[in-house]
């Protein structure tokens, strides 16, 4: 049995999607037959700091600004605690849009074009068209917006600024959204997202509202393509210093993959797209939250 802090919530705008995953996980450690004690970074890590020594090992279920970008990773390096996911500078290199690009390109990926916005400057020009527009740090498409008319290209960057200062204008590739998770130094299956009806793209409405998009895997690609989507999840998962595990989402053009980004705390409730991988791969949830309590230990 292992003395579990688990850290959820926080102040992003992705508190809900976290305090739901951790509702998931919570109920796997206890049945695994771990002790858990739950931990809200919003309000709780004066406590949690106090209570540190008491705890084997720390699992954060933890999105966007404050989760995932390095900042509780520090936190927890401090005090001594092993977690599992990426360490501070792989979080924060792979929450950053802009940075990740380049590092995909260096490790030879294909990446859609883009250009850095920041507020209150000029906006650079495009040679590109239509774009997508999203803060640079944040995540579950939070701020996204689908741009087709460049009448609306105003409103989406004023959008994406009220979340933070720089912004991403990417182009949009159409396409067939896939998302490759890596557990271990294992790439799981490849999931195939299908956005329902009067969803564009995957937006935060369509991972979020129950049915808005169909999930499948593994996914209805050639076999050949599969394969060469785990082997790039691979390479981004090692390009952006990471560890334990991630998703890497792509979109396939014809037959050409352009990475997106890469999530170094996915969404963990029992139906979300890495569990979903999982699965199919033979790791119950049970399973999947063990792994990652042993990968956290492991490299402590």
């Amino acid at each position: 049995m292992l003395k579990v802090a688990l850290l959820c919530g926080g102040n992003s705008p992705e508190r809900e999607v976290s305090l739901k995953g951790a509702d998931a996980v919570k109920k796997a450690l206890l049945a695994l037959g771990h002790q858990v004690i739950v931990f809200d970074p919003a309000k709780d890590l004066p406590l949690f700091a106090q209570r540190a020594k008491e705890f084997d090992v720390a699992f954060l279920v933890l999105h966007g600004p404050g989760g995932e970008d390095g900042t509780i990773q520090g936190f927890l390096d401090s005090l001594g605690i092993p977690y599992q996911g990426a360490g501070v500078l792989g979080s924060a290199l792979a929450m950053d849009k802009a940075l990740s690009k380049i590092l995909y390109r260096q490790a030879g990926l294909a990446t859609p074009k883009a250009v850095v916005a920041e507020k209150e400057k000029d906006i650079p020009a495009l040679d590109f068209f239509p774009v997508v527009v999203k803060p640079v740090s944040q995540g579950s498409s939070v701020g996204i917006t689908l741009v087709q008319d460049k009448k609306e290209l105003f409103s989406a960057l004023e959008r994406a600024f009220s979340f933070e200062d720089q912004v991403l204008i990417e182009e949009y590739l159409e396409g067939v959204e896939l998302t490759v998770g890596v557990l271990g130094d294992e790439a799981l299956p490849v999931v195939e997202i299908r956005p329902g009806e009067g969803h564009l793209f995957f937006d935060y409405q369509a991972k979020y509202t129950p049915g808005a998009t169909e999930e499948i895997c593994p996914a209805q690609i050639p076999e050949t393509i599969a394969q060469e989507a785990q082997r790039q999840a691979l390479v981004a998962h090692k390009a952006l210093r990471l560890r334990h595990y991630s998703r890497t989402d792509f979109i396939l053009k014809g037959e050409r993959l352009y990475v997106l980004e890469t999530n170094t705390i996915p969404g963990m409730t029992e139906t979300s797209l890495l569990p979903l991988a999982a699965k199919v791969a033979g790791y119950s949830f049970k399973d999947l939250v063990q792994k990652l309590l042993e990968l956290a230990l492991a490299t402590s």
